[in-house]
Formats: structure tokens, sequence, C-alpha cells
């Protein structure tokens, strides 16, 4: 055995053996080690690093150490963006997995009069809506259980015991229409989306007791807004006081603050808008855990609906009635269409009736307004969905004459005694400024100016006239200022317009011309580019019966709970005050009067009471007939109405405006003398 070992050791030339020199087994001490597949797996030390340089490239490491740190850099940036800056997406997405809510919706504040006359009441209106989320992903599925509902909403029959396929009905193209504009999974996909609203109670109770079976799918009793007056008396003057409330925009949603939701309604127009969050309240709700199947389990949180406020407005329901009744007749006799009438409590503010016509009736756009009576309404000539009141601007005409006989006064530019010959008009070159009397007024101071609207006294104190100063255009527009004109009131309503007190400035930048002393004189009476809207010539002419004091209009006198508790009583806004010294005040309301006793609006001391007022014809152009203006106050010792009246191409104010307030007049005081 042992010369076996010694032969096997001593073959020099075996391939298989380790060559001495070449490899170092000095540390095995145990021969039999050395067998024959040991020594095959042995190399040479000089091959080592030959072998390993070739099998790895250690130069590669770098650009592995560089991929895994690019790695795990995409990792960091995934975990920060997912935990800090999408945290409260999908923290809402799985809250809103783990729970749903229930909402309670709150009753929608009511509209009164002065005299507590409801004007609106809240009736049932069921609204559909489908969570996309709870509805199955896979298509067919849903297009089934869509097409299950579209069939009580279309009331066709449903599939029978053979399966007898029933042609889709026009809702199931909407519904899904609607639910592809939400990606399923996003959040917008666990918020339930708009279908269908103002659906009657027999089509709701079917898809009610379709609702226990199909998960996503919601039947709301929503608010629907019904405006008394206006349905069952005809009083569509309301509606542009009131506006309406209509289911919420996207825009809408994502603008405003608050408690909203897709199905929600909210206020579009009036004060139904302007007032939106004292009237809508607080919703109540009640959220449960669900299950994987979502099916309701214990109540987690509830907050109780809290009702929206009451708004006891200055309107006297009565009286906008009969307003809007005897210009409606007046129109009617007269064959026009456009006429507005604001009657005002010139000692705080407070609008007793506001009249615009045409009008249109706001029930419609709270059901939902027919798409044949939208267009009929937005392509009619005469606009009546606008509310000519406090958005219409119109040239002013002679009603302006009042605030410049202060503004004359006041400046010291005349005195009550300064006169003037009215010979038919004044000559300026080769223009001449017409008098509305062929041959003139004779010797006019500043109260027969007023009661007979004598143009040339005004081109005198407006522009002057040869060597006598007048206001100036400076004057002309700091008064009109002063007096509420150019600017708007801040009336709780929408769609308030500014009008126009033109500027030298004005004229050059938009007509881009020079200001010449012709629109001076024009501006003088109420011409030219100066422009009103009846309420701010309303506002004007109750601070001269008022003594001064400009107030803010005012359509919302008390705000009340649903207990009918007062919680607010809205004070009284004061835009500006003493102005205007007490007597040069009166020496214009007495200039007034005149115009009732012996002037202009002579039918008005056929009256009861005394008036006061000032007519206006206001030229606009040259193919159709002016505009008539009259503006006033009575008692005139006591005023407690003021008004003012506008036909639209109406003709002469004193001719067409004053008859019309006389009967509105007439009626106001001999209703307040039986009371």
């Amino acid at each position: 055995m042992n010369k076996r070992k010694k032969s096997f050791f001593s073959k020099k030339n075996n391939p298989f053996v380790i060559q001495e020199g070449k490899f170092s087994f000095g540390q095995l001490k145990d021969p039999a080690f050395y067998t024959e597949w040991t020594e095959h797996a042995f190399l040479s030390d000089d091959k080592k690093k030959e072998v390993v340089g070739q099998t790895f490239d250690f130069k590669q490491l770098k650009i592995i150490k560089i991929i895994i740190l690019i790695f795990f850099a995409i990792l960091l940036v995934k975990i920060v963006w997912l935990q800090v800056f999408q945290f409260d997406h999908y923290y809402s997405l799985a809250q809103i997995n783990r729970s749903r809510q229930e909402v309670d919706g709150a009753n929608r504040g009511i509209f009164y009069d002065r005299h507590g006359e409801p004007l609106v009441k809240n009736k049932a209106n069921f609204v559909l809506s489908i969570r996309l989320i709870d509805l199955p992903r896979d298509e067919l599925r849903r297009d089934k259980i869509i097409r299950e509902i579209s069939q009580i909403l279309d009331d066709l029959p449903q599939e029978n015991n053979n399966n007898l396929i029933i042609s889709d009905g026009p809702s199931f193209s909407i519904i899904k229409e609607k639910l592809a504009d939400v990606r399923y999974g996003s959040l917008e996909s666990y918020q339930p989306v708009f279908i269908k609203d103002n659906i009657d109670h027999e089509t709701a109770l079917k898809l009610m007791l379709e609702s226990e079976n199909i998960p996503g799918l919601f039947v709301s009793n929503k608010i629907k807004r019904h405006y008394l007056p206006v349905a069952e008396d005809n009083l569509h003057s309301l509606s542009h006081i009131l506006g309406y409330t209509g289911k919420i925009s996207k825009e809408e949603l994502d603008s405003l603050d608050g408690d909203y939701s897709h199905i929600d309604y909210l206020g579009k127009t009036g004060l139904e808008k302007i007032w939106e969050s004292q009237l809508r309240g607080q919703n109540g709700l009640k959220s449960y855990e669900v299950d994987a199947y979502n099916q309701k389990g214990k109540l987690i949180d509830q907050r109780p609906a809290v009702d929206g406020y009451n708004l006891q407005l200055s309107l006297d329901l009565s009286l906008q009635a009969k307003v809007e009744e005897i210009l409606s007749q007046w129109l009617d006799y007269l064959d026009l269409n456009k006429a507005s009438i604001i009657i005002q409590n010139p000692q705080n503010g407070e609008i007793l009736a506001m009249v615009s016509l045409p009008a249109y009736n706001n029930n419609n756009f709270a059901s939902g307004i027919d798409r044949e009576i939208y267009q009929s309404l937005i392509n009619n000539p005469n606009q009546p969905l606008f509310n000519r009141s406090i958005g219409g601007e119109f040239p002013a005409g002679s009603t302006i004459k009042p605030f410049f006989s202060a503004a004359a006064l006041e400046e010291d530019v005349i005195t009550e005694n300064t006169s003037f010959l009215s010979t038919g008009g004044i000559r300026i070159g080769q223009w001449f400024f017409p008098d509305w009397l062929s041959g003139g007024h004779g010797r006019t101071n500043v109260r027969k100016a007023i009661a007979d609207s004598v143009n040339t006294f005004y081109y005198y104190i407006g522009g002057g006239y040869q060597d006598f100063e007048g206001l100036g255009l400076e004057n002309l527009v700091k008064y009109s200022l002063l007096f509420g004109l150019g600017e708007k009131t801040g009336i709780d309503l929408t769609g308030e317009a500014s009008g126009l007190v033109p500027t030298k400035e004005w004229q050059e930048r938009v007509k881009q011309e020079p200001w010449y002393i012709g629109n001076t004189y024009h501006f003088s009476i109420g011409q030219g580019d100066v422009s009103v809207t009846p309420l701010q010539m309303l506002n004007a002419t109750s601070a001269i019966a008022n003594g001064g004091t400009l107030y803010k209009p005012q359509l919302v006198a008390q705000i009340r709970n649903s207990d009918d508790r007062i919680v607010e009583d809205l004070d009284k806004e004061i835009i500006r005050q003493d102005f205007i010294d007490d007597y040069n005040l009166e020496v214009v309301r007495q200039g007034m009067r005149q115009a009732v006793t012996s002037g202009s609006a002579r039918r008005l001391s056929l009256l009861d009471v005394d008036a006061a007022g000032k007519t206006g014809t206001a030229q606009w152009s040259s193919q159709k007939d002016p505009h008539a203006w009259f503006s006033g106050f009575a008692p005139y010792d006591d005023p407690e109405i003021s008004f003012v009246i506008l036909v639209e191409e109406g003709g002469e104010g004193s001719e067409v405006s004053v008859p019309i307030a006389f009967d509105i007049l007439n009626w106001y005081f001999s209703q307040e003398n039986n009371n």
C-alpha cells in the first residue's frame, strides 16, 4: 500500500497532480485528502488572478451601486410623495372606503314680506344619484344595473321570465354618459353623481325599493322652491327680486367654501343668491361603518341638521302687486313692453316695491326649466330675464336737474333768486342748444327751472354762458357722484349696474376726442353720455326728500330663525349725509313741489296728498321715442315714500309717467287712510 501511494505521488507528468512549486498544501496534514477529484479541483496559484479577473469585472461594481442608489432614491421619493403630498387624498379614500355617509338635508329659509306674508315654500324634490365605486367593475354587469334603473325612470317594462330584451330608453345613455366622466377608483368615484331631479313620487318609491338591492343607488329628498305669489297671483315681478335656486354646477362646487355636494342646490340669482349662506342652513350627517359588501354597520358619527334662517323683507306684497297691475295696464294701453317702477321709504332706504317688466316665472327655473321655455326667454327682444330696475342704464334726462340745482346753490354759482332769461335756447358759434319750449319760458329762477324743466337755465348753471361762469364739468361730476350716480348702490341683489358719469379723461380714452362745451351743456340736462339706473335715480331723489342723507337701498329688514325669533335686525346703512346745506335742499324741494302745483306734473295736484316730483324726457335715439321719466316723493312735508317711474320709449314723462304715478299714489294713500 505504501508503495502504491509513493508511486502515485511520484508521477510528475500526471496532469491531475499539482506540481511542486505551483501550489502549497503545507497546511493540509492528512495525505488522504489528496484524491483524484481533489487534485482536479485545485488550480495553480499563478492562474488564480487570471481566472477571477476573466469571470468578474470589478469596474462594473460602481455602475451597479449607482443603479441601486437610483432605485432607492425613486422609492424614497415615491414614499414621501404618497405619505406627505398625497396623504389627504389616500386618507380620504381609506375613510370613504370604510364608511358611508347619509345626508339629512336642512330646510331652506323662507322669505316673508314686511307684514309676515310668506313668499315661498319648500316642496319635496326627489333626486337620483349613483356612486360609481359601488357598482361592479365589469362593464356588462354594470350596464345591466344601469338598464334596470333606466327602465324605472323611463317607465319601461322590466325583462320577463323569458329574458325578453327591452329597448333602452333615453335614461340609459344619460346615466352612461354621466358616469363616464368619473374615473373608477378616483376620489370622485366615491361621491354621488347627479343623474336626475324632480322625479315624481311614484317613481321615487320604486327607485327607493330598488336601492335595497343595488349598492350605490341613492334617492334623496332635496328642497325645491315654490314661489307662491308668482305661481298663484301671476306676480312675476317678484322673480327679479327673489331669484331662484338650481342644482350646483361643477364650477360653483369648486369655488364655494362650505359643506356642498354634487347633488346640492343653491341660489342662482336675486336674494336667493346674495343671502345663500343664511338661507341654506347646515345639513345633518350620519356616518356608518360598512363591510366588504357595503352593508351598514354601527353608527360612527351623527350631526343634526340646522334649518336656514328666514328673511323678512322690506317689500309690501300688496303694494308690489298693485304697482305691477297698474303698470301692466298702462303698458297694454300704450302698446309698450318695457318699464320699471321702484318705491322706497326715503327715511331709511328700505325698498317697498320694485317692478321691472316684462318679467318671468322663476318657478320654471326652480323646477328645472324646459328647454323651449328657456329659449323663448333668452330670445325675447324685450329681455324678460333682465331686471331693468337695477341693471338698466339710461340717459337721465331732466330728472337730473334737481341735483344740479342743489349743486349750483351749494357752490354759490346762483342764489335762490338768481334768474336768467329763457328765449328758447342759447347759441355758441354755429351750434344752437334749444329749450324744449319754442320761444322759451321767459325770466326763470331755480324753482321755476325745476318746475318747468327749463333747459336754458341749466345750460347757464352747468356750462356757463358769455360772462356767467357755471359749475363746469368738474363740479357736475363731483355732485353727480355725491348723489350716488355713476356707482353701484350696493343693494342686496345680483346684476346691479353702475351707470356712467362721463369725464374729460373718459371721453379722451374711450371716444378718443376732446371734451367740448357742448358736452357740458348736454350733461347739464341729463343728456349726452351720462347714464343712470332707475335705482340710482330713486336713491338720489330720496336724499332730497329726507334732507340730505343717501342710504344704501335695502330689501332684507330682519333675519329670523326657524322659531320666528329675531336673530338680527339689520341696521340702516348710510352712504353719506350732510353734503348739501339744508336750506339749499329746501329750495330744491320747493321747486319739485311747484312742478305739481303749476308745472309739468300738475295732474298730481288732484291727489288728496301733497306730492312733489320731477319729470324727464330722455332722448336716446333719433329713430325711436324718448324714455319717459318721473321721480318724486309724498307727502311733501313729511315724506313716507319716494318713487321713480321709467317707461322705455314712452315719450313725454309728463304725459306717460305722471299718470302712472297718480294711479299708484292714489291707491297707496287711500289704502293707508282706510287702515
